[in-house]
């Protein structure tokens, strides 16, 4: 499996403080990074359900987005499959072009991935080492964690704010030297905002070498503002996007890394091979849709605001989001109501350790979420 490994960066590890010993770990990651333990969304889910879930199941689980990809993504996924026989790359090419033109930047800032999962590994791969950790929040989503842990690198979790932020001065003083420094805006699974002032603050406050790792697969669900004008200012910053949120196309698989070229080309030495012709169509589709990210979020913010005012006039405590997903405060281990909610075909979200009396609960239709509510008063009862 060594021989997946170019000369460059076998090298690179080296300077990083890898063993040789570790090269066939990283091998075989190479050759088969499926099939190892860096889990996405989809699998995590997967790990706290009970067995299989059936079909007419209520899935609020896994930050889905049920309302599926738009018309127009839809026609253009259908209309490309019959040339489903060729690579296509000029597809990819022109998705790439014009999310760099709305982005901000130029196009060889943006590299198209078959969602973010992808970039956020290989820049775990790319920038961290048993000499330069991981620096995440807590609760936070955990595939970086997982890949760090991977490959040896220490994971430094530094817990959340008062008030649900990341706690960027904390971060920035948690290491001198960490690879990366990794911020999900807004969090998952809070769904809770990272101010721009404290973005801003820690981009120029972190360790000397550092790159700020800035997951924005939520942003759209929000009105907080984007962060690429940071990457077109040439900053230490990589900004990850996905259309598995807000676009839904979780499983037609389209996303991106955008950052400075010489960053970019750090996570493209990873990869290979041709990108899903479905994903980048569809995604480049829905780009085109200029009404498409207002009238998704409000038709998702108001399904979330109602299922909060009544958690509020029922006394439940939670944690106020803006994303599709929040915090349900269930005062007993929530893997107990996870485990009631699925015997009444109601499947939500894992319990993170730092939390252990919270479960996560993804915002599904208006239909789903009243059949949450019944669920959750029975449960509770």
């Amino acid at each position: 499996m060594t021989s997946l490994l170019s000369d460059e960066q076998k090298q690179d590890f080296v300077k990083r403080g890898f063993s040789r010993r570790t090269f066939g770990r990283l091998g075989a990651l190479l050759g088969a990074s499926a099939a190892l333990p860096f889990y996405n969304e989809s699998a995590l889910a997967q790990l706290s359900s009970i067995g299989r879930i059936p079909d007419d199941a209520v899935k609020i689980n896994a930050n889905e987005n049920p309302l599926g990809p738009c018309p127009e993504a839809a026609e253009a996924i259908h209309n490309v499959v019959r040339k489903g026989g060729r690579y296509l790359y000029e597809e990819t090419f022109d998705f790439a072009k014009t999310l760099a033109e709305q982005s901000g930047v130029k196009p060889t800032y943006v590299d198209p991935y078959a969602g973010s999962s992808d970039p956020l590994h290989y820049a775990v791969l790319a920038f961290c080492s048993p000499s330069k950790p991981l620096v995440a929040g807590d609760p936070g989503y955990e595939a970086g964690a997982r890949a760090a842990k991977f490959i040896n690198a220490p994971v430094i979790q530094v817990p959340l704010t008062k008030t649900y932020a990341h706690d960027v001065k904390a971060m920035a003083t948690a290491h001198a030297t960490p690879g990366l420094i990794y911020i999900c805006n807004p969090n998952n699974p809070t769904g809770t905002i990272t101010p721009r002032a404290d973005i801003e603050w820690i981009v120029a406050n972190k360790p000397e070498g550092t790159v700020i790792l800035l997951d924005e697969a939520y942003i759209h669900l929000s009105t907080e503002p984007f962060a690429t004008d940071l990457v077109a200012r040439d900053k230490d910053v990589i900004i990850l996007r996905t259309f598995s949120k807000l676009y839904g196309m979780a499983g037609l698989r389209a996303g991106a890394a955008i950052g400075r070229p010489d960053l970019i080309a750090k996570l493209k030495s990873f990869r290979g091979g041709a990108l899903p012709v479905t994903g980048m169509v569809g995604a480049h589709a829905s780009l085109k849709v200029k009404t498409l990210v207002a009238e998704r979020r409000k038709i998702i913010g108001d399904i979330r605001e109602d299922t909060l005012s009544w958690l509020a006039k029922n006394n439940y405590e939670f944690v106020p989001s803006v994303s599709n997903k929040f915090m349900l405060n269930v005062h007993r281990p929530g893997q107990e109501v996870v485990k009631a909610m699925a015997a009444k075909n109601v499947y939500i979200g894992r319990v993170w350790p730092s939390w252990p009396t919270h479960v996560r609960v993804t915002v599904g239709t208006r239909d789903e979420m009243e059949k949450f509510k019944k669920a959750l008063s029975e449960v509770m009862a």
